[in-house]
This record gives structure tokens, sequence and C-alpha cells, in this order.
């Protein structure tokens, strides 16, 4: 059992007549074992792969192989099934042109077995003698064609084309079945994690109209905030999607404070370091709570960053100036005049006007000057409607 490579002959051909099996002459060379695959390789079909010629005649294996080379193609041999498979092991195939009778495994056992280990592969059946029950068992195994001996060159030719055609149709279809079923599963995952994503912000929400329940001076103030500092970020020219995650890093911004004391929250008078140190540790809470919901990206920073100051006097990091995110920097200017114009346990709202003028006085140390004269270009255009 041997697996033979073909050499290029050229073949003794009577001008008048049709080449088939019978007429080519034949050189024993072409089916020496051992050697390389053909090389040559003319005409349209030049690359695609090698074609494997399984047949126990060696007369029969050099004979395809003259008129498969003459057609432009490249040829490897194998003089049995078995041999067929071992070739098929280490090697890729564009088709099959196999005997159906082989000795050991015959061709009809081939089949199977030779397309479970390349499904692309294209597979031409061969025999002498034309039998309905063999060519139905071999088509049925999963052949594309069935020839009977002798065969001219015109009916290699358009089997052999056919059967190629065939394969690049099967493999582009497959190929778009392929895209489109990742397609479908990579929309119906971004659909999961969207509904996820949802529902996991509208815990949040509860958990901020939890916290605003138990203060009733703090009720709307995020909603207020998100509105306002949305405005302010439009104002200063940030992409629309900007705008959007920052009107998100508002709205969350203060969820941490559902983990601070209400006393200390409501308390009128001043605070004691160790109070206002308890203040400060809502950002760490904050983010402990929305750390998980890794798709908010930047919102996270801008939330880190919404108590930071423009002269480095902030928390939590003490950053300053351009250090501090552009979503942080809004995020303060808006919380500022959002709690300057809200009643409180220990004071009265301010007026918008009031309020601009306060934040002014602290423009170029607690708040970017930039984002300070947005916010007042916004509270003097009347917008946003504050809800």
């Amino acid at each position: 059992m041997t697996a033979s490579v073909s050499r290029r002959r050229t073949p003794s051909v009577t001008p008048i007549v049709t080449p088939t099996l019978t007429n080519f002459s034949v050189n024993r060379a072409a089916t020496a074992a051992g050697g390389a695959p053909s090389r040559r390789a003319v005409g349209r079909d030049a690359a695609v792969l090698p074609i494997l010629v399984v047949d126990g005649d060696e007369q029969v294996r050099a004979a395809l192989t003259a008129m498969l080379e003459s057609l432009g193609y490249a040829v490897v041999c194998a003089d049995s099934g078995e041999a067929a498979l071992a070739l098929l092991a280490r090697s890729r195939f564009a088709l099959m042109l196999s005997d159906v009778r082989l000795p050991g495994l015959d061709g009809a056992e081939l089949v199977p077995v030779a397309l479970d280990v390349d499904p692309d592969m294209g597979i031409i059946m061969v025999t002498t003698a034309s039998d309905a029950a063999t060519a139905t068992a071999v088509l049925t195994a999963g052949a594309w064609d069935y020839l009977t001996k002798p065969l001219g060159t015109a009916t290699l030719r358009g089997a052999v084309q056919r059967a190629l055609r065939r394969r690049e149709q099967t493999i582009r279809r497959t190929r778009h079945a392929i895209e489109r079923e990742v397609a479908a599963r990579t929309a119906a995952i971004e659909r999961e994690r969207a509904s996820l994503e949802a529902l996991t912000l509208a815990t949040v929400e509860a958990l901020l109209k939890a916290m605003e329940a138990r203060d009733p001076y703090l009720m709307g103030h995020s909603q207020r905030m998100a509105s306002l500092a949305a405005s302010v970020a439009e104002a200063l020219g940030l992409e629309p999607e900007a705008v959007e995650q920052v009107r998100l890093a508002a709205r969350l911004a203060d969820v941490g404070k559902i983990g601070l004391r209400t006393e200390v929250m409501n308390k009128p008078g001043r605070l004691t370091p160790e109070e206002f140190d308890h203040v400060q540790d809502h950002v760490r809470i904050g983010l402990e709570i929305l750390s998980p919901l890794d798709h908010l990206g930047v919102v996270l920073d801008y939330i880190r960053d919404h108590h930071e100051h423009w002269d480095g006097t902030g928390y939590p990091r003490a950053l300053a100036g351009d250090a501090i995110t552009i979503g942080g920097r809004i995020l303060a200017a808006a919380d500022a005049f959002v709690a300057l114009t809200s009643r409180r346990a220990y004071r009265e709202p301010r007026t918008p006007t009031d309020a601009l003028d306060h934040l002014r006085e602290s423009a170029g140390s607690l708040l970017d000057w930039t984002v300070y004269a947005a916010l007042r270009d916004v509270i003097e255009s009347g917008l946003p409607p504050l809800p």
C-alpha cells in the first residue's frame, strides 16, 4: 500500500483522437512512490489545491495524472483507500478522484471517512462499469459525481470544473452561514448584556431613590444634577456620547450616600473632622457599588473625580487642573450649583443669580474657569428646565 506522487509527462496522443484512459501513453515513472506533488499549474485553476487521484491500477493513475496535468492541475496519487487517508491526514486537497473498486478499503467506504477528515473536499468516483446500486451508494455517502471509464479529456475537464465550482459555492455558503450564526449569537449576547446592564442600573436607581427618601432635602438632587451637567457638557462642545456619559455619571454620583449616617447628612451645624471624613467616604462607597458595572467605563472616572477641586484641594485623590477628568469638573460645578439652589435643613435655597455669583468666587480654585463659564451661560440662557 503506497502513496505515489506524479511527475509531469507529455502523453503521446493521436492528433485526431480524443484522449482517453485507454489511448494515453503511460510512463510508469509518473507514479513512482516517494516523490513530491506535481507543481505544474497553468490556466484558470492554477491557484487551487492539488487533486488526489486514488486507483489501484498504476497505469490508470498515470493516465489520469497526465490528463489532469494537461488541464493545469497539480496531482497527488494514492494506490489504495488507506494510502489516501494517510495523505488526507497531513495535506489538503481540492478534490479526490477515486476508483470505486480499491484494494482494502473500497471507494464506497472511503468516501464518508475522507469527508470526515476534510468536509470541504469534493469527491468524484470513477468505475469501469455502470452500476446503479454502486452509484447510489457512493453519491449517498457524499460523492459529488460518478463517472464511467474510459474517460475523455472533455468529460474529465467538465466533471472537475463542476466539482470545483460546487466546492467554492459550498465553502462560500458555509462561511456565510457561519457569519450569520456568529452575528445572530453576538446580537443575542449584546441584547442579554444590555438587558442585564439596564436591570443593574435600575437597581442602582432604586438605591438612589431609597437614599433620597431618607433625606427629603436630597429628593430629586441627582436628577437635577444630571440634567444640568448634560447641558453644561453640550455647551462645552462635547460629543453626544460624552454628553450622555456625563449625564449618567451625574445621575449615579451620589449613590454612595446610601452608606452615610442620616444625622451627619442632615446636621445643621459645622461638621467635625470625623464627620467630614465620613461624608467624603461616599465617593469610595459609590465606586464599590458601581465597580462591577465595568461597561460604565469613563463614567466611573467622572464619578470618582466629582469632588476634586481645580486647585488640588479636593478629594479623594487631590488632583488638580487638567488631571481631573472633564466629566469630574463638570459634575463638580453642577453639583455645587444644584446644592446651593436647593433647600437644606440648615438654610434656605439661593437664587440662580446668587448661586452663580457665589460660585464665581470659586472659579479658578474649586472650579475650572471654563466649566464655570459654560455653567453661567447655561443658567443665564434659561436652560435647562431642572426637574
